[in-house]
């Protein structure tokens, strides 16, 4: 009888693939099949595509002496989810004579319900991102993913709740309202949980958090149980800079991708903080069509592993190339995926399992001791920047009124001065780079230019300490950061000295 199609987008990782859906209608004993390597959901979707046009008054294709055959273009990319519902609708009903669609530039996205109605689909924004960059013009999305849609640019985005105001739609009948083209910003629920102000004392970790957040630095957190190791690193958000605009679209891709996108936009880094029993694929992505991990979900955030030496030691060692790269690359027989991982790692842990540590009345054995230090290789505590102590705060402060004590607001303006000063720095020297933690042994020997004396105390304290290399750099970077901090153009022997009081301590 005829052939018609239409345009619909499968997502691989983090970016999107344009998919070609064609249908075509014959003559002869009833059939309807979809080809092109769908998994069980596309599958299905024959049975709510004709559930959903029979609905909406027309007549169903079940109900036809007629040969229907949807392909799903390029035919050797495996298809999966339920997104594909909408053009295949779209393309049967053009090519059956109930609707008049001229494809090209126009692409299709949502899941059909059997009433006709229009719900939800996951990873619309990277869909669209990509759709923008193909020269799609129009993308027609679920009302639900109005607000995730609302970030993309370039393209035309009609939010529709149904299989019948969209027909409605392009017969002329009526008109659905495009998005407006600014695309305001949609909080996303998700509110910082801590103010600095709330937590009693330990001064010197609120001092390391700082200088962690302003230069993306990764810390650790230890101390006996109940001291607020937990409680810092969950307000450590707090003092973090909001999301730009194109960051923002890239944190809330990657949350759409995932499924794990939750009451609208995400405006605020985001902050993750998986249990300890977490296996390695939820950590750092993966399965048969990998996904998103943890560490990718944090992205632009912060990724806070508490009782860190209970993690699996897979899992721990793991992060030895995202802490350095700041991407995670998985390797799986269907092909290479990398995702990003740009997030500030915060762990914490206990100085022995018992919590009390030596010197401190702990019970532990000895070998029971050292199995635990283990557990943390020296590769990983080499590439954690700053190591803060949280001892314990006496009861009469803790139940003092701080009036006094300084707000999350006060700290991030220190922040944002800071992490201004680096993007300065490293934009006039055309590097790339974001971060003084980012920084490789050329930019450190171009951008940190300390006084011989600085660096002459540096060299000495290094050799004292057996710092390795590697640690000796982010010695550097860490005392680059804290002279960003006090606005100095370099560190100077102060500055060193504090970066050298955050290294790990003989007793780890």
């Amino acid at each position: 009888m005829s052939v018609a199609k239409a345009y619909a987008a499968e997502l691989i990782g983090l970016t999107a693939e344009i998919v070609t859906v064609e249908v075509d209608i014959s003559n002869g004993l009833h059939a309807f099949s979809v080809v092109g390597l769908g998994d069980r959901s596309v599958e299905e979707a024959k049975d709510r595509i004709s559930a959903a046009i029979k609905n909406i008054g027309l007549v169903s294709p079940k109900q036809k002496n007629q040969k229907v055959v949807i392909s799903l273009a390029p035919a050797d990319l495996r298809k999966e989810g339920t997104s594909f519902d909408l053009p295949m609708a779209v393309a049967y009903l053009s090519a059956a004579g109930d609707a008049e669609l001229s494809p090209e530039g126009k692409i299709f996205l949502g899941e059909l319900s059997l009433d006709g109605q229009i719900r939800r689909a996951s990873g619309v924004l990277p869909m669209l991102c990509q759709a923008a960059v193909k020269g799609f013009k129009e993308a027609f999305i679920p009302v639900e993913n109005a607000e995730e849609a609302s970030l993309s640019r370039g393209i035309a985005i009609y939010p529709v709740s149904s299989l019948q105001d969209l027909l409605d739609h392009l017969s002329g009948k009526a008109r659905l309202e495009p998005l407006s083209a600014a695309g305001p910003l949609f909080a996303s629920g998700q509110e910082d949980s801590f103010d600095m102000r709330d937590i009693r004392g330990n001064s010197a970790a609120k001092r390391g958090l700082e200088i962690a957040a302003a230069g993306a630095h990764n810390v650790i957190l230890y101390g006996p149980p109940g001291t607020g190791k937990t409680m810092l690193a969950q307000s450590f958000r707090s003092i973090l800079p909001s999301l730009t605009y194109e960051e923002s679209v890239e944190v809330t891709s990657i949350h759409s991708a995932a499924k794990m996108l939750q009451g609208g936009l995400i405006t605020r880094p985001p902050l993750r903080s998986p249990h300890h029993t977490a296996s390695y694929p939820s950590i750092v992505g993966g399965g048969p069509f990998p996904r998103p991990g943890e560490i990718t979900l944090a992205h632009r955030g912060v990724l806070f592993l508490d009782e860190f030496p209970e993690f699996d030691r897979s899992v721990i060692e793991a992060l030895r190339q995202p802490m350095e790269d700041r991407v995670i690359t998985i390797s799986r027989a269907r092909g290479v995926i990398t995702f990003p991982a740009r997030c500030i790692l915060i762990a914490s842990m206990n100085p022995c399992p018992c919590g009390r540590g030596k010197g401190h009345g702990c019970t532990c054995p000895s070998n029971v001791f050292e199995a635990y230090r283990r557990r943390i290789s020296g590769p990983i505590m080499d590439r954690l920047d700053i190591w803060l102590n949280v001892e314990k705060v006496d009861y009469v402060r803790l139940a003092e009124a701080e009036s006094h004590a300084e707000d999350s607001a006060s700290v991030r303006a220190r922040v944002e001065a800071a992490r201004l000063v680096q993007h300065r720095r490293f934009f006039s020297g055309g590097s790339g780079l974001s971060f003084n933690s980012e920084m490789g042994p050329q930019e450190i020997e171009r951008f940190i230019v300390m006084a011989d004396g600085a660096r002459g105390m540096l060299r000495s304290y290094a050799k004292k300490l057996g710092l390795s290399g590697r640690a000796f750099h982010r010695v550097m970077k860490v005392a680059q950061t804290i002279a960003d901090l006090d606005g100095l153009a370099a560190p100077g022997e102060k500055q060193i000295l504090e970066a050298l009081r955050y290294r790990r301590n003989a007793s780890f």
